[in-house]
């Protein structure tokens, strides 16, 4: 009676059957390889999605709270913001809620600016002197928008390091004369770089006295006065954000004589952060899951290849078994074939996809990662994807008739 052969000799068996069929073995793993890669770096991607998102938001500052118009169901629609939220609300805010600390109104437009021959068009945001300290913003060079500015409606403006650098290569702009909508401002100071939020590039951006964006660029809506783009607010702390959240929405129910459903939306960073991290969180599964079809067809590509094996292999498999091999043995080798090479292909892809990630990283702003239970789970999911499709081939070549395999010689 045959005895069954210890796993390290089927094991060395499999090892030189591979070695013997390079060209072979290599193809069969390319499909692993790719799969795996593609898990890799477009998970590392999704996270770096992610993690570039939660940065911008902690720009914003734990303690800020934004009233913006309108309410879900018209942002879902798409339709425009109604002018409803009116620069007397911020006003009311600031006398009437114990917990808000700072209130700064803005109106945002998009026009285009120019100075000599060159021109672009940019984001235009009228603000008061309390949008450097509520939204944590910095001067680079001169000074920023005050109270002076804002009473005598002044034609100044701040403008971004990116608008700087973009209209006055290698120049002061601290003192020229910039044009939106045929008007002249007069350059008071440059912004420290901010980066960007949602897409919006802040360090292009350029900042004029709210009053002044008034009088002399959007105009008073006939209904509602000076209708804003939305108020940023400062809580007195972190930790007095939610119940300056729940007094301001209080407050502008009253203002606004709402009854039923609310014409304003009250966000913290919180709220914008569980938002995108659910956003960003979806995006991550759904690539890792466009990955893991690749490496399912990888496993499919195992198992076609060994198919083609067992077919080219009849008579080696009808000799050994002649020679007392039994059917066990067979399957075993064929198994162990299989994990091996979807083993080493799942090793060398996440390699390629580790450095994928890395140069991504590396080479744009996208902070892309991939964490060490990722790599482990990709690698140990592809020997198990080796072991799954290698099973129909592996008992086609146990079940082989000895004698019919030997006909073949």
């Amino acid at each position: 009676m045959a005895r069954k052969l210890p796993i390290n000799v089927t094991a060395q068996i499999a090892v030189r059957t591979l070695k013997s069929n390079k060209l072979r073995s290599l193809l069969t793993m390319l499909g692993i390889v790719i799969g795996n890669a593609s898990v890799i770096t477009l998970v590392g991607v999704g996270r770096g999605a992610q993690n570039l998102a939660k940065d911008q938001l902690s720009n914003l500052g734990a303690n800020v709270l934004f009233v913006v118009p309108g309410n879900n169901d018209t942002r879902r629609r798409g339709v425009a913001f109604p002018k409803n939220l009116v620069l007397k609300d911020a006003k009311a805010i600031l006398e009437q809620v114990p917990t808000v600390k700072s209130v700064a109104p803005q109106i945002s437009s998009s026009e285009v600016v120019q100075y000599g021959s060159k021109s672009t068009s940019t984001s235009i945001a009228g603000v008061t002197p309390e949008f450097l300290t509520v939204r944590s913003f910095e001067i680079s060079n001169g000074r920023f928008i005050n109270k002076t500015d804002m009473n005598s409606s002044r034609s100044v403006v701040v403008i971004g390091p990116d608008l700087k650098n973009k209209l006055f290569p290698n120049q002061i702009a601290i003192g020229k004369l910039l044009r939106i909508k045929d008007q002249s401002f007069n350059i008071i100071g440059v912004m420290a770089p901010k980066g960007a939020v949602f897409g919006n590039n802040q360090d292009k951006n350029v900042y004029i006295p709210l009053s002044t964006m008034v009088n002399r660029v959007t105009g008073r809506d006939p209904t509602y006065g000076v209708s804003l783009s939305f108020i940023s607010i400062e809580a007195i702390n972190k930790e007095s954000t939610s119940a300056a959240k729940f007094q301001i929405t209080n407050l502008l129910r009253q203002r606004h004589r709402i009854i039923r459903e609310d014409d304003f939306a009250v966000r913290s960073q919180k709220d914008a952060l569980q938002i995108v991290t659910n956003i960003t969180g979806g995006l991550t599964l759904m690539l890792g899951a466009i990955g893991g079809v690749s490496l399912i067809v990888g496993g499919i590509g195992i198992m076609n290849i060994m198919l083609v094996s067992v077919s080219e292999r009849t008579q080696e498999i009808g000799l050994r078994k002649a020679l007392g091999a039994r059917s066990s043995d067979v399957l075993m080798q064929f198994l162990i074939e299989a994990l091996i090479l979807a083993s080493l292909g799942g090793v060398i892809g996440t390699v390629l996809g580790y450095g994928t990630v890395t140069t991504i990283s590396l080479l744009t702003p996208l902070p892309a990662t991939i964490g060490i239970r990722t790599i482990i789970f990709t690698v140990s999911l592809s020997g198990s994807i080796g072991l799954i499709f290698g099973v129909l081939p592996a008992r086609r070549a146990s079940s082989l008739d000895p004698i019919i395999a030997l006909r073949s010689l």
